[in-house]
């Protein structure tokens, strides 16, 4: 059996977005190293949510800091997975926690961290951190 049986969101020419943030969009594969701890980590400059007062969009680098156990999350549905945010009003630190619940229920890694960089709104620039 090969580690990529039962991806489906790596399909070529996908245009089929996800329209609001569903930890069902997030799959993954079989971690073939999981005898030793490693990291791996995701970074994106183009993350997006709404400001639940406003409606206004907020901008973020979102990055996410893991050691797998038995799954690693498979890049493209983490990519839609974090684009369905763009709809979606959240304050950061409910998005950042959001995140980091659905990516430990998703692989269950033996550690996590994800952070949330916001940009400046109003001259103050907030960062949210949580980790395992």
């Amino acid at each position: 059996m090969s580690n990529t049986d039962g991806l489906t969101r790596l399909k070529k020419g996908e245009k089929n977005y996800p329209r609001e943030p569903d930890v069902s969009i997030l799959e993954t594969f079989e971690n073939a190293n999981a005898e030793r701890d490693y990291w791996i980590t995701f970074e994106t400059d183009e993350f997006t949510s709404l400001c639940p007062i406003t409606g206004q969009p907020d901008f973020a680098r979102i990055t996410i800091e893991y050691i797998p156990d038995q799954l690693c999350v498979e890049s493209k549905s983490l990519k839609l997975y974090l684009y369905s945010f763009r709809n979606e009003g959240s304050f950061y630190e409910d998005v950042t926690n959001r995140i980091f619940t659905d990516l430990m229920e998703t692989c269950k890694p033996r550690k996590l961290i994800v952070t949330g960089d916001f940009t400046a709104r109003g001259g103050i620039r907030s960062s949210v951190r949580v980790e395992s």
